[in-house]
C-alpha cells in the first residue's frame, strides 16, 4: 500500500516511480480520487456540526413557546440526518475505491534499483564456486527415475501435471536438506522456527501482495486459499500489532509445503521440479525498524547464500533490474544456483525487501524508544532455500558416472550414508 501523504508531497516522484515499474498510474488519478473522498467527508462533517447545532435550538425554541419554529427545525433535523446517512455511505464507498485502486499498485523502488526491461538486465553482484565439468551431464529427471525414487507418472495419476512423487532415498533427501536448513538459520543465524498453517484467508493475501492482482496464481479451497509461501503467514503474525522497539528485528523461518497454480507460465519448466504446483520451501521472514532494513536485507541474503556454501553448490547473486522486481518488492536479490545439465544458473532463493509497503496493507506497526506515535515497520522476506530446487542441484552437482548420487558432507549425519544408489 502506498503513503498517499508521499504522493501528495511529491507527485512528479511516484509518476517517476511508477514509469520505472512500466505502470500507467499516475499521482493525479489517485489524488483525483482521495480529493473526492475529502470533500465528501467534508460536507458529512459539516452537516453533522449543523444537525448538532439545530438540536440544541428545539429545546430553546419549546421552552419560548414557539412550537412551529420547534417543528420546523425538527424537520431540518430530520433531513440533515438522511444528508448525514447518505454522506456516510458514500464515505465508505469513496474509501473503498479509493483502497482498491492503491491495492494493485506496486511498490516504489529503492533508489539502487538498476533500471531495465527484463532478467536480462539484472546486474551479477558476486559468484561463489566453480562449476563442475561433468561430461555428458545428466538432468535430475533422468537421474532420480534411473535410481527409481523419482515418479511423475505416478504423480500424474494422483494430482496431473507439475506434481512428484519422491520415494526412498530422495524423500529422505528433500526432508535432510530442510532440517539442514532450519537448524542453521534457527541454531547460527538467530531465527525463530514457526509452524503455519498452509490454509489461509484472503485478508493475510492482501496484506503480503499476491491478493487482488495475483489471483490467478493461487488456489482457492472454499473460503480459503492454499498458501503460496510461508512469507504470508509468517509476516501476517504482526498483522494490526504495534510491536515495541525492543522486539525488532523479529527474525522467523519455516519449513512449508508452497501452493502455486503458475498461471503464467504455460509452456515454461515443464520437464523436472524446477517449477511445480506443490513444492516445499524454507521461507526467512524479518521485521525491522525502516534504519535497520537494508542491513538486515544484507544480512538475509548472506543467510540463504550460506546454505549453498555449506552445500558446496556453485552460485551467483543477482541484484534485479526495475523490470524483473516483484510486485511487492522495493529491492531483491536472487541467488542462482548452477545446473550442470542445463549449463547455466537458475533461481534457488529470492531475498526481497518490502520496505513498508507490507505493513501499510497489515497495518504493522511499532513505537520507538521515547516515541508516542507508532510508524510501520519494514518487512522482508527469502528463500532459505527452495527446497526442491537445492534437490535438482544437488542431484545434478553430485551425480557419478554410474548413475549414483554423492551426499553433500553436510548431509551425510542426516542421511546416514554418503551416497545414494539405485536399489538392487
Amino acid at each position: 500500500m502506498h503513503d498517499l501523504r508521499a504522493i501528495k508531497d511529491d507527485p512528479q516522484a511516484f509518476d517517476r516511480a511508477m514509469r520505472r515499474r512500466g505502470s500507467d498510474v499516475t499521482a493525479e488519478q489517485i489524488l483525483t480520487l482521495d480529493e473526492g473522498r475529502v470533500a465528501n467527508t467534508r460536507a458529512m462533517n459539516e452537516a453533522q456540526a449543523q444537525q448538532k447545532t439545530l438540536s440544541k435550538q428545539i429545546g430553546a425554541a419549546k421552552a419560548s413557546g414557539d412550537e412551529a419554529r420547534a417543528q420546523a427545525i425538527l424537520a431540518e433535523v430530520a433531513g440533515l440526518k438522511d444528508e448525514v446517512k447518505r454522506l456516510e455511505e458514500a464515505d465508505r464507498g469513496l474509501t473503498e475505491d479509493l483502497r482498491e485502486a492503491l491495492l494493485p499498485i506496486p511498490n516504489v523502488l529503492a533508489e539502487d534499483v538498476p533500471d531495465g526491461a527484463d532478467e536480462s538486465e539484472n546486474v551479477e553482484v558476486r559468484r561463489w564456486g566453480t562449476p563442475k565439468e561433468i561430461a555428458g551431464a545428466r538432468d535430475h529427471v533422468d537421474l532420480g527415475e534411473a535410481l527409481g525414487m523419482m515418479d511423475f507418472e505416478a504423480a500424474a495419476k494422483l494430482s496431473g501435471s507439475r506434481f512428484v512423487v519422491l520415494k526412498r532415498d530422495l524423500a529422505k533427501l528433500e526432508r535432510a536438506l530442510a532440517t539442514f536448513m532450519l537448524n542453521l538459520h534457527t541454531e547460527e543465524f538467530g531465527y525463530e522456527e514457526v509452524a503455519p498453517p498452509v490454509l489461509v484467508l484472503g485478508d493475510p493475501l492482501v496484506g503480503t501482495g499476491q491478493l487482488p492482482k495475483f489471483a490467478e496464481d493461487l488456489f482457492a479451497a472454499g473460503d480459503l486459499w492454499l498458501s503460496p509461501t510461508a512469507e504470508v503467514t509468517l509476516t501476517n503474525l504482526v498483522r494490526e500489532a504495534i510491536l515495541s522497539e525492543t522486539e525488532l528485528p523479529k527474525r522467523m523461518t519455516a519449513w512449508t509445503q508452497c501452493f502455486r497454480a503458475e498461471a503464467g507460465s504455460a509452456g515454461r519448466d515443464t520437464r523436472g521440479m524446477i517449477r511445480m504446483h506443490q513444492f516445499s520451501k524454507v521461507e526467512l521472514v524479518s521485521i525491522t525498524t525502516p534504519d535497520a532494513s537494508s542491513e538486515e536485507h544484507e544480512r538475509m541474503t548472506g543467510c540463504a547464500e550460506e546454505v549453498l556454501k555449506r552445500l558446496e553448490l556453485p552460485f551467483r547473486t543477482m541484484l534485479l533490474c526495475a523490470g524483473d522486481t516483484g510486485f511487492s518488492a522495493a529491492k531483491t536479490y536472487d541467488l542462482e544456483v548452477w545446473l550442470p545439465a542445463q549449463g547455466k544458473y537458475r533461481e534457488i532463493s529470492s531475498c526481497s525487501n518490502t520496505h513498508d509497503f507490507q505493513a501499510r496493507r497489515m497495518d504493522a506497526r511499532y513505537r520507538a524508544e521515547g516515541s508516542k506515535k507508532p510508524q510501520f515497520v519494514h518487512t522482508l522476506n527469502g528463500s532459505g532455500l527452495a527446497v526442491g530446487r537445492t534437490l535438482v542441484a544437488v542431484l545434478e552437482n553430485y551425480q557419478n558416472e554410474d548413475g549414483s548420487i554423492a551426499v553433500p558432507a553436510v548431509l551425510q549425519p542426516l542421511m546416514g550414508k554418503d551416497r545414494i544408489e539405485a536399489a538392487r
